[in-house]
C-alpha cells in the first residue's frame, strides 16, 4: 500500500505547495468515496492519501475526477463554474501554468464570445481559442518509472510553474512525490487576472485551515469578466483579499496574506508571453482594504468604443497607482509627483481622485485645504488680471504655473520655501492659524515628499473651472459617494 501525507505546515514546502494541498482538499470534497480508487482523510492541516496497486493508475484516476476538457474549456467540477467562470478559469490557467504551447493544445480557429460589463454599454467581444487538451488531462508518465511507481525526483519545467525558477537556463525544477502531487492541484486554489499590456497575474492564497477554507471557497460567488480584468498586480492582490474578507463567516479563518505573480514578456525569451516579472507578498490591514474598496468603486474599468465599432475594457491607471501604493504600505497618494508627469489623468479618474481626498488624516487635510484655498485665491487674482487686460483666463496655463512652482524643488528646504511663499502670496481662510501645524507635519521624518505629492494633488483636484462644470462634478460626486456608502 502507498501512503502520503500532505501537510500545509510542512516546513519544507513553499506557499504554492500549501495552496496546492488546499486545492487537493477541495477536489476530494467533490468525489464520492464509495466508488473511489483510493482512500483519503482531510484534517484541518493535512490530506492523507492511500491506495493499493500502481501509483500511476491512482494519480491518473484522481486527476480524471478533477480535470477534464469539455466544450472547449478546462472543466473542474469542484469549482462549479458558470459560463463566464469557465472562460476566466481556463484563460487564467492558460496564461499562467499552461502558458507554453507544449502544455496545451488549442483549436486554430477562434470562436466569438460576448460579455456584458455595463448595463447601458455595448457587450465586450472576445475571440477565444477552445482548448482540446492540456497538461492536467494527460498521462503524467514522466513522473513514474516503468513499473508505475513514483520516481524519487520528478523534474518539472519552469514555464509550467511561473516563479519557482528564475529562467529556463537553470534547468528543471526538481520535486518530491508529495510536492508534485500538491502542485497538480494548485490551479484550483489560485485566482487569475488579466492585466493591461498582454500581462497576467496569478494570486496564491495562504491557507491555515483546510476544512474551513474548502467551506468558504464554496461560498464565494462566481466571477465575471469585469472581475477578471485588473489594472495591476497590486490591485489583483487587493481585489482577492477584499473578496475573501466579504465572504460570510470568514473572520476566524480568513486569508491574511497572499502572493501575486506578475507575468509578462522578458527580453531573454521571445517565445513566451507570460514569464515572471515580479512577485509581491501582500498582507494588509482593514484600513487598507477599506481604502481600496472605495477606490475600486470610484475608478472602475470602463467600456470604450473603438472607431471600427468594437469594444474594449479600459482599466484605470489611477487605480493601479493607488493599489501599488497600498500594497507597499505607503499612503495612497504617494508618488503623485512622478505619476502625474508620466500619466494622463482623464476627467473620470479626476472625479474619483476628488472623492479619495476625503480619506486623508487630520494633518494631511489641513495642508490639503490650505493649498487648495491658496490656489483658489491665486485663480481669483489671475481672473482679475485677465479682466483688466480684456482677455479670457487661460486655466491650463494658470494651473501648470502653480504645479511647476510646487514640483520644481528637490530638497526639503527648497520645497518648504516654495510652499510658504505660495501660501503667503495667496492667503486664504483655510491657511489661517494652520501654519504651525503644517510646519510641524512637514518636518516630520521624510514627510516633505508626501507634502509635495499632497500639494500637487490639491491643485490637480480643485473644482472651479466654471459654474457649470462645478455643478456637474458636484452632482456626479454626490451620486458616486452614495454608491460607495
Amino acid at each position: 500500500m502507498t501512503e502520503f501525507t500532505l501537510s500545509i505546515f510542512d516546513p519544507n514546502t513553499l506557499l504554492p505547495h500549501r495552496a496546492g494541498v488546499a486545492g487537493l482538499a477541495l477536489a476530494l470534497s467533490e468525489i464520492d468515496p464509495n466508488n473511489a480508487l483510493l482512500q483519503w482523510q482531510v484534517t484541518e492541516d493535512a490530506v492523507k492519501l492511500s491506495w493499493e496497486g500502481s501509483d500511476l493508475e491512482a494519480v491518473q484516476w484522481l486527476l480524471k475526477q478533477t480535470y477534464c476538457s469539455e466544450q472547449g474549456y478546462l472543466k473542474v467540477p469542484a469549482l462549479k463554474l458558470d459560463e463566464q467562470g469557465r472562460y476566466i478559469f481556463t484563460e487564467g490557467v492558460m496564461s499562467t501554468f499552461l502558458q507554453h504551447s507544449k502544455q496545451r493544445n488549442r483549436e486554430k480557429q477562434t470562436v466569438p464570445l460576448a460579455f456584458l460589463v455595463e448595463d447601458d454599454k455595448p457587450e465586450i467581444r472576445i475571440d477565444y481559442r477552445p482548448v482540446i487538451d492540456c497538461y492536467y488531462t494527460r498521462d503524467f508518465k514522466e513522473a513514474f518509472n516503468s513499473k508505475g511507481a513514483f520516481k524519487s525526483e520528478i523534474p518539472l519545467k519552469g514555464h509550467h510553474l511561473p516563479g519557482l525558477v528564475e529562467c529556463f537556463v537553470n534547468g528543471a525544477y526538481i520535486e518530491s512525490p508529495t510536492g508534485f502531487l500538491a502542485l497538480l492541484f494548485l490551479p484550483l486554489a489560485c485566482t487569475y487576472y488579466q492585466l493591461p499590456g498582454y500581462r497576467s497575474s496569478v494570486v496564491i492564497p495562504e491557507v491555515r485551515n483546510l476544512k474551513e477554507w474548502t467551506t468558504l471557497r464554496r461560498k464565494m460567488s462566481g466571477r465575471t469578466y469585469r472581475s477578471f480584468r485588473s489594472s495591476s498586480a497590486g490591485e489583483s492582490a487587493l481585489h482577492f483579499l477584499l473578496q475573501e474578507k466579504l465572504v460570510e463567516d470568514s473572520q476566524q479563518f480568513r486569508i491574511d496574506y497572499c502572493e501575486v505573480y506578475q507575468l509578462g514578456k522578458q527580453q531573454w525569451d521571445g517565445n513566451q508571453s507570460y514569464l515572471k516579472q515580479a512577485v509581491h507578498r501582500v498582507q494588509v490591514s482593514e484600513q487598507v482594504l477599506g481604502l481600496y474598496e472605495v477606490a475600486s468603486r470610484l475608478l472602475p474599468p470602463r467600456v470604450k468604443l473603438k472607431p471600427d465599432g468594437n469594444t474594449w475594457l479600459a482599466e484605470s491607471k489611477v487605480l493601479a497607482w493607488i493599489s501599488d501604493n497600498l500594497i507597499a504600505e505607503k499612503v495612497w497618494y504617494r508618488g503623485f509627483f512622478e505619476f502625474r508627469k508620466a500619466t494622463t489623468i482623464y476627467p473620470e479618474d479626476r472625479r474619483g481622485l476628488v472623492v479619495m481626498t476625503e480619506h486623508l488624516s487630520e494633518d494631511e487635510q489641513v495642508l490639503f485645504d490650505a493649498v487648495q484655498g491658496a490656489f483658489k485665491k491665486y485663480r481669483g487674482q489671475q481672473i482679475d488680471q485677465a479682466k483688466r487686460q480684456n482677455r479670457q483666463p487661460d486655466w491650463e496655463q494658470i494651473t501648470n504655473k502653480v504645479i511647476y512652482r510646487l514640483q520644481r524643488p528637490s530638497t526639503q528646504q527648497d520645497f518648504a520655501t516654495a510652499l510658504v511663499d505660495f501660501l503667503s502670496r495667496s492667503r486664504s481662510k483655510a491657511a489661517l492659524s494652520s501654519g504651525p501645524q503644517i510646519f510641524w507635519w512637514l518636518h516630520q521624518d521624510a514627510n516633505w515628499r508626501k507634502a509635495r505629492d499632497l500639494s500637487l494633488l490639491a491643485v490637480a483636484t480643485y473644482q472651479g473651472q466654471s459654474r457649470e462644470e462645478k455643478a456637474e462634478i458636484e452632482q456626479e460626486l454626490t451620486q458616486e459617494t452614495a454608491n460607495v456608502l
